[in-house]
């Protein structure tokens, strides 16, 4: 038998074109919402001083992302794909354009920047979850796990490269052209898209969308494995949310603006690192352990970033954080989408997302009232090392997530 290579095999991008156009647009999407992951914070911290301001901003558009993630999995379901991802990605534009007039008014609104902020969250999420569902359509379910190594490859590079840029423009024309940039990425990746075929949900029974999403709901919570996943991710994604430190943590360490971008973008060099070396993962036998101890792991990470006496070894912290989530969030999405049934992926992604937007949410308002309390140093760290205190209780109680074996196919 050939021996896998660790590097990640590429070669879908050439076989199959629907999903070379998700990857374009993807790469400049994201390169379009890093500008606006460093705009955000930074401005609302120039403007309150307050991390707990910071905070708010992220919890409450984290909160409309859950209700379109719950809205979504239903339409997703239901309705066409193509035309609902068209539909949230243009959407979105117009709310960047929003942000970017309020950036160019001499005093810009808070309250503009958190409704605006609402309105992104809420579209946004619904175009990913008709998203996630059609990826099996566009690329088969035995390529998922190269897909998703792909798409977050595209993902990471792009994240390192926005924050970077998003930095050096903060300083040296304010916030308006992140702004700007962010809205004409946005229509150009809604053009790209309109090169994917159609994309017509499963057969569905005419039900009420309660009672549909309720039925997603009780398929979650009556399964083990899947439910398990789920809340390891919503964990995950709860220690990212340390990025809302990121701008008091950097006047601590009296890092230049220019230099703020890299905070941003250690956690993403380190997820696309490990997208990067993602070639065996799809054939390790034991995924489920694997996300459990790589998931505990990067909590500890987290516990020691803040701990670091200069900010290039909490940024090699954030690296490693980045590298150890992404192997966890890769065999998560396999197992979601591999393990769920076709006519319930719509539902099932958006619950699955629902569950690590709640656990970013709730890290962030966390976050940023320890931030106001505790030192932003000493509120990072207690982050961390809690988490991984109740990851180490997950690997002891999810007992189906642990002993899952992947079937490998027959030679």
């Amino acid at each position: 038998m050939q021996r896998q290579s660790w590097l990640l095999n590429v070669s879908l991008l050439k076989t199959h074109p629907a999903f070379r156009a998700v990857f374009i647009a993807r790469f400049i999407s994201i390169l379009s919402l890093g500008l606006l992951g460093v705009a955000v914070p930074v401005q609302i911290q120039m403007m309150t001083q307050s991390t707990l301001q910071v905070g708010l901003a992220v919890t409450l558009t984290g909160s409309a992302m859950f209700i379109g993630l719950m809205l979504g999995g239903v339409l997703a379901d239901r309705y066409e794909r193509k035309k609902l991802i068209l539909l949230a990605r243009g959407t979105c534009g117009i709310g960047f354009l929003g942000l970017w007039l309020n950036a160019s008014m001499p005093e810009p609104s808070l309250l503009a920047i958190y409704l605006l902020g609402i309105w992104d969250g809420l579209f946004a999420s619904i175009g990913v979850t008709a998203l996630l569902a059609a990826t099996p359509a566009l690329v088969g379910r035995e390529n998922l796990m190269q897909a998703g190594a792909i798409t977050m490859l595209t993902v990471r590079l792009g994240s390192v490269i926005s924050p970077m840029v998003g930095g050096l423009l903060l300083a040296s024309g304010g916030f308006s052209w992140n702004y700007l940039l962010a809205a004409i990425g946005t229509f150009t990746t809604t053009l790209t898209l309109l090169r994917l075929p159609e994309l017509p949900p499963p057969p569905q029974p005419r039900e009420h969308p309660l009672k549909s999403l309720m039925a997603g709901l009780k398929f979650l919570f009556n399964s083990p494995l899947i439910g398990g996943i789920a809340l390891l991710g919503g964990l995950l994604t709860m220690a990212s949310a340390v990025r809302v430190l990121y701008p008091a943590l950097a006047m601590q360490w009296q890092m230049p603006a220019a230099q703020i971008g890299l905070l941003y973008a250690a956690i993403p060099l380190g997820a696309a690192l490990g997208a990067l070396t993602s070639g065996r993962l799809a054939h390790h036998v034991r995924p489920g352990m694997l996300m459990l101890t790589t998931t505990v792991a990067a909590f500890i990470a987290i516990g020691l970033f803040s701990l670091m006496p200069v900010w290039l070894l909490g940024v090699i912290c954030l690296a490693l954080f980045g590298w150890l989530s992404a192997v966890s969030s890769l065999l998560q999405y396999t197992l979601i989408q591999t393990q769920t049934p076709e006519a319930m992926l719509g539902r099932i992604n958006g619950l699955w997302t629902a569950q690590n937007v709640t656990g970013d949410a709730i890290g962030a308002a966390l976050l940023g009232g320890m931030g106001a309390m505790l030192t932003p140093a000493a509120a990072a760290s207690v982050s961390g090392w809690t988490l991984a205190v109740v990851g180490v209780a997950l690997i002891l109680l999810l007992r189906e997530l642990r002993g899952f074996r992947q079937v490998e196919e027959a030679a």
